[in-house]
């Protein structure tokens, strides 16, 4: 965000000249002469006050170079100035000064003379140059706020588009970030970014634009994901690097780390497949720019390590984090290193490779600090692979300590502590310890709570919740913990995501398991659409879906409906070929079974069509939660 700053006030500098903050009263009856080798901004025009400045200087500049004159005779000692003509020279070096200023302190101090010389009206440019500084420096967002308030009412008065006031919207979106009114930063940064596109409608110079643009775009991620609005968050930040690729050299270094902070964002998000090519090219950028052997390598493979071990292809994740560890090694990283060989344990795990992770992991042990969170996230690992070699007293040990040092360090590390307790309450659930799953689960909620940016995870966390609540049988329980997950999740991933159709699988369920076979109908519908559209209608858990729909249908008694629904679940099985005989068995008899029961029953008790979908709006995804798939009930 800081650089998003710099690279705004780096802009306006740029264009000083042609930006300066000038009195009405600098009016002259000359014409203007142009600064050599100078050329005007198309965009931040100068007042003709400006004009009749830089004609002063311009001639000031000729007399230096002129034996013939005498500058301190002709200007600073002459008799004959008028007290028009001092007012315009004392105005001339309170600007000169303010221009000049470079640190904050210089700038603050030249902007109080200047506002004892210069109406309101004049300072507009003044005060955008000084908040730019100060959100540069990031120490009194407030402050800044309020100097990009004062430009604002200076610069957008005549109502026009005009890069300065996009500017200053981007300043005040950045503070208000920085405040976390996030909100507001919002609407600031939405506003700027039209007023950009209305100047590129305009036909501006895409070069000047294209700097305040890439920081809008930069900031709206920002603000984006610290809402938990990751989805959208992520159209901006790509749209960012696209910037970047057509204002930088294609090597670039900084292009580079553009493309690496796309993949892990995209990794945040767990769409690995959209996060390779990203890395990769992270990785070609750096290797022609630095070398094979640097650390930005080793980083990128690291990285990519991760996503392929997202992607399952977890031997050639193990060969990237082989690869970076050897550079992180030779640089003498030791805490990136440590990272590194604990991710290099996890993919051990994932191959199967127990009781070479836990070597490994002993091997880490020994290099942590007592109370550190790398020592916590070992016993964590370590907990993982006893776990799955069904070691569970041992595995139990390793997790309580791991949570004695998680407890002292929930207020420090907030974002790693929830992380920790997360992955250790899924391992407390694979021993069946669900009270203390669902305790760690809430004590996960109650930090992320309290963390804006967070909020997908909170919604995970609930759902989360709400599954294990259903699990044990806690159903009244379950129902307000999956719909706070839905509630949550609307905003940071979209509608169409597939976790979403997990989370009203499940309050389908649980409906269901009330004898609310209408709502659990309704639910149901919402997950089938869902998964239909975001992994397929012939997905196993698609289809899955459309079983329950059928159940909840054959509930109500509507069984021409559940009978229809369930001749679907037959086609999609049949689709899966030989490997699907077992489930398509078992759908054929509860097809027979409900013409069974149709046939008992008095046809015109049945509903004639599907219920409508509930009109609130769907809601997002989780991180990883499994649907409840209901079993018949004979």
């Amino acid at each position: 965000m800081r650089r998003a700053s710099s690279s705004v006030l780096r802009h306006l500098n740029r264009h000083g000249t042609d930006c300066r903050v000038l009195s009405r009263d600098f009016v002259s009856d000359i014409p203007p002469a142009p600064i050599k080798g100078e050329q005007p901004s198309p965009h931040l025009k100068s007042c003709k006050a400006a004009h009749g400045l830089l004609f002063l200087k311009n001639k000031t500049h000729e007399f230096r170079h002129n034996p013939s004159r005498n500058l301190d005779t002709l200007v600073e000692n002459s008799p004959h100035l008028s007290s028009r003509q001092r007012k315009i020279k004392q105005k001339s070096e309170i600007e000169e000064a303010f221009e000049s200023a470079k640190t904050t302190d210089e700038i603050l101090k030249a902007f109080q003379d200047m506002e004892s010389a210069f109406d309101e009206k004049d300072l507009g440019l003044a005060c955008l140059k000084v908040g730019l500084k100060l959100d540069q420096e990031g120490e009194d967002p407030e402050k800044a706020l309020a100097f990009g308030n004062r430009a604002l009412k200076v610069l957008e008065s005549d109502g026009k588009a005009s890069l300065p006031v996009a500017m200053t919207l981007h300043l005040m979106g950045s503070a208000s970030y920085c405040l976390k009114r996030f909100n507001d930063s919002l609407g600031y940064l939405n506003r700027a970014n039209r007023q950009l596109a209305k100047l590129e409608e305009d036909g501006v110079n895409a070069d000047d634009i294209r700097p305040v643009l890439h920081a809008v775009q930069l900031e709206l991620a920002n603000t984006k994901t610290a809402m938990g609005r990751r989805e959208e968050a992520l159209v901006n930040l790509r749209r960012s690097l696209e910037l970047k690729e057509k204002a930088l050299e294609p090597e670039s270094r900084e292009l580079g780390s553009a493309n690496r902070d796309l993949a892990e964002a995209y990794v945040a998000v767990l769409n690995f497949k959209e996060a390779l090519p990203f890395c990769l090219k992270a990785i070609e950028i750096h290797k022609a720019q630095l070398g094979n052997n640097s650390v930005e390598v080793a980083h990128d493979r690291r990285l990519l390590g991760v996503i392929y071990s997202g992607l399952e292809e977890h031997e050639t994740a193990l060969e990237q984090n082989e690869l970076s560890k050897k550079v992180l090694k030779n640089w003498g990283l030791h805490s990136d290193l440590l990272r590194a060989e604990i991710d290099a344990a996890n993919m051990q795990i994932a191959l199967g490779r127990y009781d070479e992770a836990v070597d490994t992991l002993k091997n880490i042990v020994q290099q942590t600090d007592k109370d550190s969170e790398t020592r916590a996230l070992v016993f964590v690992s370590m907990a993982k692979a006893l776990c799955n070699q069904e070691k569970f007293a041992d595995s139990k040990r390793c997790l309580e300590i791991s949570c004695g040092i998680l407890d002292k360090k929930e207020l420090d590390s907030s974002t790693v502590v929830a992380e920790a307790y997360m992955e250790i309450s899924m391992l407390y659930e694979t021993m069946n310890e669900f009270e203390t799953a669902i305790s760690l689960l809430k004590r996960c909620q109650a930090i992320l709570e309290k963390l804006p940016q967070e909020q997908h995870s909170e919604g995970s966390v609930s759902a989360r919740i709400g599954w294990l609540l259903l699990l044990t049988g806690k159903v009244p329980q379950a129902i307000p913990y999956l719909e706070n997950a839905s509630e949550r999740l609307q905003e940071s991933f979209g509608p169409k995501h597939f976790g979403v159709g997990y989370i009203y699988n499940n309050l389908g369920a649980a409906y269901l398991e009330l004898d609310r076979p209408q709502s659990a109908a309704q639910m149901f519908a919402v997950a089938k659409d869902i998964m239909d559209v975001s992994l397929g209608p012939h997905h196993t858990d698609s289809i899955e879906a459309c079983q329950n729909l059928s159940k909840a249908y054959g509930a109500m008694g509507s069984y021409p409906l559940a009978m229809e629904f369930q001749q679907r679940v037959i086609d999609a099985w049949e689709s899966h070929g030989p490997s699907a005989n077992d489930d398509l068995r078992e759908a054929h008899r509860l097809l027979e079974q409900l013409k069974k029961k149709a046939r008992g029953s008095s046809s015109n008790e049945d509903p004639t069509k599907a219920l409508p979908l509930p009109q609130s709006s769907e809601r997002s995804s989780i991180r990883s939660s499994r649907p409840a798939v209901l079993t018949d009930k004979k």
